[in-house]
């Protein structure tokens, strides 16, 4: 069963606990309980079975939109790695910000950025890759979490990333040790980059949350950064 899935069932269970507990003392009659539960079951068996976690993750991101502080971490999440891709000459093609944006754009999870992986994926089908390239994209990947960690002092997102990053690491003969010393480095590299780059920063932020385009969010880096800052 999915996460997702876990996660309805789990939702399920608590409806049904506080209902059992306080129905008679507000009058609600017990089949609305379980109806309720008998639907959130029968949409996460859907889910897991029809669905490989999308329906469900697009309840709960629907239900955690209302929270400013949720949808302002994504934003956020996604700009460190726009801008660390974009300063490490990784070309941005589209990003996402939420579970039905990702949905339309084909990409997994609440939201993402996507990149011209051209080349790092020629160069993966053949078995190997250049320590350069390898070392800018895994900086990519771990920079939603940086950028997570410098705003909040901890990261709540970026599973995805890591899971990504380690089945890379892992495919190119990586052993277990050398994936997490690779992981806290390229974590380190990407906080380096956002904090020398923050006013950069926090200007793609304002522009992500008005849904600006990717080319003006590029033009708008461009203007803002040292051409020192930024990698041919």
């Amino acid at each position: 069963m999915s996460q997702t899935a876990l996660n309805l069932t789990a939702i399920a269970i608590f409806l049904t606990t506080m209902t059992t507990l306080l129905g008679p003392i507000f009058n609600v009659s017990p089949t609305l309980p379980a109806i309720a539960t008998f639907s959130l079951l029968g949409l996460a068996t859907l889910d897991s079975f029809s669905l490989q976690g999308k329906g469900g993750t697009l309840i709960l991101d629907w239900l955690a939109s209302f929270s400013p502080q949720h949808r302002d971490r994504i934003i956020r999440h996604e700009a460190g790695h726009f801008l660390v891709a974009h300063l490490l000459g990784i070309p941005v093609t589209g990003y996402a910000l939420s579970a039905w944006e990702a949905l339309k754009q084909k990409q997994p999870g609440q939201g993402g950025v996507s990149f011209d992986d051209t080349e790092v994926a020629s160069q993966l089908a053949q078995g190997t890759i250049s320590a350069q390239l390898l070392d800018r994209y895994c900086t990519i990947w771990m920079a939603g979490i940086a950028a997570e960690t410098l705003v909040y002092n901890r990261a709540e997102g970026g599973a995805d990333d890591r899971q990504h990053l380690h089945s890379v690491l892992s495919s190119l003969g990586f052993s277990a040790a050398s994936v997490e010393l690779k992981q806290r480095f390229c974590s380190l590299q990407a906080c380096t980059l956002l904090k020398q780059n923050w006013a950069t920063y926090e200007a793609l932020v304002t522009a992500m949350q008005k849904r600006t385009n990717v080319a003006e969010c590029s033009d708008l880096i461009d203007s803002l950064t040292p051409q020192s800052n930024l990698v041919g």
